[in-house]
Order: C-alpha cells, then structure tokens, then sequence
C-alpha cells in the first residue's frame, strides 16, 4: 500500500509507482547514491547504469534496477536502491511534493559469469580473478607502482581500459571515454562489470545457427561436445570485449563479450513461438565442452513452475540445440495494450517474458545467461461499440462509447468543427462520466442536451423524429503517446413529432390562415405555388404575414393573384387559398395547408344608382388558360376596360351592351353575361351571368284632410311570439352556421355575428327591439357566470369591445328588415382570479 512498492526478483529490485497516487501528475525520477546524489533516471542513464522503466497498462510506473546497477550499495551480497519521486501538477514541475523509496534485496551466489539481456541494455558481470601475490612483499615507494605502471601503458591493452574486437581491428577506450561513450563500467572487490546499450556504436548483429542434421545432433548430445551452427538462425545483438584492470603490481585481462538476442519470435496458429539457442558462439569462445546446468522461464520475473506453465497451457521446450517456449495469444500473464495502426485503434497482446539458462563450460565453469524479453503480438483491429439512450423527460442523450483499455485516455472533442479538451465539454453542454469496470478496461460516457449545437434533430415523417450526435473523440495512449479518434454517430427515433396545424377563416374581404407551429417546422419554409412567401412577397401583393414564434398569420384580400375561385353563382362565389410548407433544404413538401370561403358576389358587381354596372370577372378553376382580355359581355363589341392576369373589369350602362330587363310590381331586374370564345367558335366556353335590381318608383296623388287625431297609446298585451338567435360566418350575414358544425371554435377577439330574428307573427305593424341580452357558461340560461352584451337596448360600457350594431336592410331573403337585430360581439371567456372556466 502506499505511493510505492518494492519486490525481489533474483537478482533484480522492481519498485512500483501507484497509479492511484500518481495518476494525471507529471513526474521525474532520481536515483539517490551513498553520498545523497540524485542522479536523474533518463534513458541514457537508465541504460547505462542498469535501470528499467516501463508504463503498465494499469497507469502504474515501475523501476527494475540490476543488483549492480549504477549508485546501488553492494555489501555482503545485498543491495540497497534508494529511488527519489517529484510529482507535480504543472509541466514546470512547480510545487512538486518529493517521495522517497529505498529497498534492498539479497542476491547470491554468484556464478563465475553472469549476463543479462534487459529490454533497454545487455549486462556482463565475471568473477575478478585475483592472483597470488608474494608473501611479505612491500612496497618500497609509491614510485615504484609509478614506474611499473608507465611500462604498463606501452602495452597493447592500457591499464582501466575495455578493448573491442571488431572483425577488422581492435579499439581501445580508457574507462573514463567508455563511460562518455555510454558504456556502464565497473569493478568490484571481487566482480568486473560491462553494461552496453543496444545502440551503443561497437554492438554488432550476428546470427546464431538453430539447424542441426539429426547424426551430428545424436554424437553431440553423447558426447556433451559444442556443436557446429549452420549460418541462417536467430539474430544477436553482440558486443566483443575485454577489460583490463589492476591488482597491485598486476594488470589482468578478462573477457567482457555479452550477447543477447534480438529476434526468434513467430507468431502462427494464434501461438507466441520464442526460440532461443543454447549454443551462442560469441559466449563459447575458447570451450571445448558444454553441459547444461538449468532452464527455467516465467514472465515479469516471477519463475514459473510445470504445473503453473500448463495451467496456463505454456510449453517449455528444452531440446538439444534450442529452448523454445510457445505462449497462446491472450494466455494468462501477458495483457492488452491499445494500438494504432494507420489511424486504426486496435490492440497488441503483450507478454513480459524471461529465460533463466545456466550451463558449465571447461572455460568459465557456470554461466548463468537471464533474457528478459518484452513480446508484442501482431496488431488486432479493435471496434468501438458506441450505444445510446435517449431521455426525452430528461431532455438528454445518453451515449456511451468505449470500452477502451486503461492505458487510452480521451483528451478532447471537436463538433460543429471546433475542438474542445475534455476539461472545457462542460461549457458547451457535455457531461463526461468514466465508467470503470472490474477487468481495468473503462468507457465513457457523454451526456448532452438535446439544445447542444452538434445535436442535430429532423423530422423523418408522420410522428416521428430523429435525434443524431454526431461527435469526434480524440484518445491517446500511454506510454507511447499515439492518438486515434473515433467517430460517433449517434441515431434515436422517437415519436414526439407534433406536426403544425392550422385554421382558417374569412371576413367580408380577406381570406385568413393561422398556422400552430409545431415541433419539427422551425426550418420549413411557406410557399404560395412555387413562391417562397417572404415579407417582401407579402408587401407586393398587399398580404399580410406575421409569426410571433407559436403562430403563423397570413391574410389575403378577396381579389389575390393566389386566390382561387370557383362555383360563380348570384348569391356567392367560392374563393380558396392554398399554402405549402416546405423544407428550406431539400424544399421537399412537408405539408399542405388551405382556407375556402363563400364571398358575396357584391365585392365583384356594383350596381350604381344612375344605372351603370362595374363588374369584375375572374379565372376560374379549370380555366387557367383563358386569355381575360377576350371576355366580351353579350353584345362582343363590349370589352373589358381593365385587365390583369386573372381579372376583367367592364363598366357600362344597363341600356347597352345586350342587357335585358324583366319587370315586376316593385322591381326592374337588368341580366347581362360575361362570355369567353375561342376563336371561330360561337359557343361559349365560359358564361359568367348577373344582375342588378333597382326598386320601381309610383307616384300619386292622394288628397287627405287634417283631423286631431287623439295621442297614441300603449296597451300591454300578451301573445306568441316565435324568434330565433343565429350565429353568421361573416359580416355579410348571408350563411348563418348549421347544427352539424357546433360546437365552433373561435379564437380571443374574433368577430362573433348574431342575428336575431322575428319569426311569427309576420306583421308590418311590429318592431323587434332587443332589451336585455347575456352570456351564461353553460347551456343554462339561469347558470352563473352571466355577463351582459346589451343592457336596457345599449351596449355594456364595462366591456373592453362594445358590441357593435349593424343595419338591416331589405333583400329578398329580408321582407321585414324591422323583425331583425343584429350585433358583433367580440369573443371571451369567463374567467376567475387567474382561471379560465371555459377555453
């Protein structure tokens, strides 16, 4: 527990550095040697003084350091590592807290020779062979030594030097250029030590032989005698070396040649296949025998035992030339490390093997050769599995994207083309959760409004609606630092569309549309035909078009370019207006909305008192192609005097133009029609009739004698009355609503026309005067609330709007114009405190 962790590994200390404690901090190591130095553990140094360091999957940092790693104390075959840790928040390492670890191992025996092949550098320790010195023996003076010494340095080999054989010569470095070389020298009381980085410039590769024919492999085995390698095998990273070194008067050499190898690791059939041989010619230099002593293998330097090997169906071949181990790809041990290859997340199997081979040679006696070797298994493409969960009441998406290996880290998103750190996805709307799971793999999660501008949310039809994140998440892995992105597409499909509705009404001169917007047509455009319907369209075409968020209003007069009519006859005309939403990309046809009404043919014939009629004629439907400036009336010579695309307006006399006339006891009826030819043709294929009817005018004279007649007087009377309460569409009064069409919905201010009528008794004599007239919020008469329209015959000066009176006059349908009232009333509701008791 703790910051830190030490374990003994043979000859080898691991400290490990919690992930807990050091995760998202930045951090410098340090060796602390027997003085109180720290030593700054870079890679140079890591490789020249025998330290590893390597990154686990699980965020934690460990430190292997060699028993004769550089600033260790060695004493009585125990060695002591003291590791110095700065972590701070800040790249500048500012206001770092500093942990300090130190631990020892015990390490022994030692064998004459041993060599070790980390993963950063090759190490060679042999036994400092002292010889025997003569009994008694002082020294005079220290000139003496001096002396000896200059004669010394004539030799081939200088005294504190390594020498390397290359095929082609022979190198000399003195201990001092070797260590600025980057080679780690040193000599101990009884041990002389090599340690080379791979790189170094005086390493070679050679190849090492594994073939063997099957009589020359029998002999040898009977006769322990080193056998001869054929050319191609595996390869070895090789450095040939002698140090020398002094013991009072005498320089001794000692063979430093390391050889670890670099290769031999197949990977066929989903199985890890390392070969190593157990004869390397550069470490059998000089031998004429060869025994082997031990095998052992186990990985991150945990030995392994047959029984834990098959348990994890590992295969340890020791056969006559070579040790193999076979490890299948995902066996216990090894682990999972994030990927990238071309851009491509996928992951690599990872095993941290090591091999433990000891033999006896008539040269050195016992070599014991440790191999540490780190094997990654070809590149396995990986998917992301991104799932989502819409939460309408919530108003959030849920996406969850992952799992990702511990060792891959999301650093930022880039949406609507701008790139966010995760730190700062709070600020646009995202929420980020981690989820961890048991196995250290995690996933994350994005939670984000359904307002968030990457967001995108489309109708797809009848009720439904699609919401899609679309999000690019940008990883990095650790150690190595790649990074790779994922995309996501996230795709929901509910049924919450509400599509817009509409309602339509007339006056006695416009037609009106009042669009409810819905949920799905902030981006839907209104079209009249092909015509996008802007305010500048509506300016020119003296409409009306208002949207306050909630409500699209558009007004037409009667008399429109877009209005259409149809079924022309005396007592009405049928006029339709027709409006399209559209989408404002695609301009596909989302929905079609429109409003009819019946009009008074009044708005299209003036029948003037002098006798001169105006009349307007107008396209029907079904008659698009006629040409209004060929009407004529019955007499052809009579044309329109003006003309546009879709109407003709004729002025003339009733004497003209064909007009004829019928008359009755109180009125002269003038007929006239508009026609439309096609040329060469005496049939009509459009007849438009009307007419005007003027009131018959009698003069006579009527003597009469003046009398005093007695004042009138007013007898109170009783009898049966018969009246009735209409409701009309429009102004007009001329179509009053039918029992099928209630209840009616009106909206807050709306026109309401009422007509009040006398039915029976039909007499002249009588006026209908209305006194009292209310409202009730039920079909009750009685009920409460009431609230008056007319009191005592006047209009209720409480309300906002009086009621408005209108003139009744006679027409055929009115014989008695004073047996009618009628009266507007604007629309209300009753309400109390702040509640509507009715909509």
């Amino acid at each position: 527990t703790g910051p830190t962790r030490s374990e003994c590994l043979g000859d080898f200390l691991r400290i490990t550095l919690s992930a807990e404690y050091f995760e998202d901090k930045y951090l410098s190591l340090f060796v602390v040697d027997q003085s109180g130095t720290a030593w700054e553990l870079d890679e140079a140094m890591a490789a020249q003084c025998g330290y590893t360091v390597t990154y686990t999957t699980c965020g934690s940092i460990q430190v292997r350091a060699s028993a004769l790693s550089c600033h260790s104390h060695l004493e009585k075959d125990v060695f002591t590592v003291t590791i110095q840790i700065k972590a701070s928040h800040t790249p500048d390492m500012s206001n770092a807290t500093t942990h300090l670890k130190s631990a020892c191992c015990h390490y022994g025996p030692w064998s004459p020779r041993e060599i070790k092949c980390e993963n950063n550098y090759m190490e060679v320790s042999v036994r400092r062979e002292v010889p025997q010195t003569i009994k008694d023996f002082v020294q005079d003076a220290p000139e003496d030594w001096t002396f000896v010494f200059q004669k010394a340095k004539a030799e081939e080999a200088s005294i504190w030097q390594i020498v390397f054989h290359q095929p082609e010569e022979k190198r000399a470095l003195l201990m001092s250029n070797a260590w600025s070389a980057g080679y780690g020298l040193n000599a101990s009381d009884s041990r002389v030590l090599l340690r080379v980085p791979y790189a170094a410039a005086q390493v070679q590769l050679v190849e090492v032989g594994v073939l063997l024919l099957a009589q020359q492999a029998a002999r040898l085995c009977r006769s322990n005698q080193i056998p001869s390698l054929q050319d191609q095998g595996i390869t070895f990273s090789v450095l040939r070396s002698s140090a020398f070194y002094k013991y009072q008067w005498v320089i001794l050499m000692v063979d430093t040649t390391v050889a670890c190898p670099v290769d031999g690791v197949d990977y066929t059939n989903k199985t890890i296949t390392w070969t190593i041989p157990k004869y390397i010619p550069p470490l059998s230099a000089g031998m004429t025998s060869l025994k082997d002593v031990l095998v052992e293998a186990g990985v991150d330097l945990h030995k392994l035992s047959p029984k834990e090997m098959a348990s994890r169906k590992y295969v340890l071949l020791n056969e006559l030339t070579t040790i193999t181990m076979k490890i299948p790809i995902g066996a216990e041990g090894g682990y999972y490390k994030t990927s990238v290859s071309n851009g491509q997340l996928g992951v690599k199997y990872t095993i941290n093997l090591f091999l433990e081979h000891q033999w006896e040679d008539n040269k050195w006696g016992l070599t014991k050769h440790t191999i540490i070797k780190e094997i990654e298994a070809p590149f396995e493409q990986a998917e992301v599995v991104i799932t989502n969960n819409l939460n309408l009441s919530a108003g959030i998406m849920n996406v969850t994207v992952g799992t990702f290996l511990p060792d891959a880290e999301l650093v930022n998103l880039t949406f609507e083309g701008v790139v966010v750190a995760v730190p700062e996805a709070l600020q646009h709307g995202y929420l980020i959760h981690r989820t961890r799971y048991a196995n250290g793999s995690k996933a994350y999660v994005l939670q984000v409004p359904l307002d968030a501008p990457s967001l995108k949310i489309e109708y797809m039809g009848e009720d439904m609606r699609a919401y899609t994140l679309n999000v690019t998440l940008t990883f990095i892995t650790y150690p190595s630092r790649e990074t790779f992105v994922v995309p996501v597409v996230a795709l929901s499909a509910v049924k919450d569309a509400v599509l817009p509705s509409a309602t339509g009404f007339c006056d006695g001169r416009n037609l009106h549309l009042i669009i409810t917007h819905g949920n799905v047509d902030q981006n839907w455009l209104p079209f009249i035909s092909d015509w996008h319907l802007t305010q500048e369209v509506a300016q020119k075409y003296n409409y009306i078009l208002r949207d306050n968020g909630t409500h699209l209003a558009i007004s037409v007069p009667f008399l429109s370019p877009h209005v259409s009519y149809e079924g022309f006859h005396t007592s009405a005309i049928k006029a339709s207006f027709y409006l399209t939403l559209k989408d404002d990309i695609t301009l596909a046809q989302r929905r079609d909305f429109s409003v009819s009404c019946l009009f008074s043919p009044s708005e299209l014939i003036q029948c003037l008192p002098n006798g001169t009629v105006i009349i307007t004629a107008i396209k029907l439907v079904g008659g698009e192609d006629l040409d209004t400036a060929l009407l004529v009336l019955r007499d052809r010579q009579c044309k329109p005097g003006l003309v546009t695309e879709r109407t003709a307006t004729f002025k003339f006399n009733v004497n003209t133009c064909g007009t004829s006339r019928k008359f009755n006891s109180t009125t002269v009826t003038y007929e006239n029609e508009v026609l439309y030819f096609r040329p060469g043709d005496d049939i009509p294929i459009y007849q438009l009739k009307f007419l005007c009817s003027y009131a018959v005018e009698q003069t006579a004279d009527v003597p009469y004698e003046s009398k005093k007649n007695p004042p009138p007087s007013i007898q109170p009377g009783s009898g049966c009355l018969a009246l009735s309460l209409k409701l009309f569409k429009e102004k007009s009064y001329s179509e009053p609503y039918q029992e099928s069409e209630y209840p009616v919905v009106k909206y807050l201010r709306e026109a309401l026309y009422f007509e009040v009528e006398l039915l029976q008794p039909k007499d002249a004599r009588l006026d209908l005067n209305l006194d009292d007239c209310w409202a009730t919020n039920s079909q009750s008469q009685d009920s409460l609330p009431q609230w008056h329209i007319l009191i005592h015959g006047c209009e209720n000066n409480k309300d906002s709007y009086r009621t408005v009176f209108h003139e009744v006059n006679y027409s055929p349908r009115v014989k008695f114009p004073q047996h009618l009232k009628r009266f507007e009333v604007r629309m209300f509701t009753f309400v109390q405190d702040t509640s509507l008791l009715q909509e």
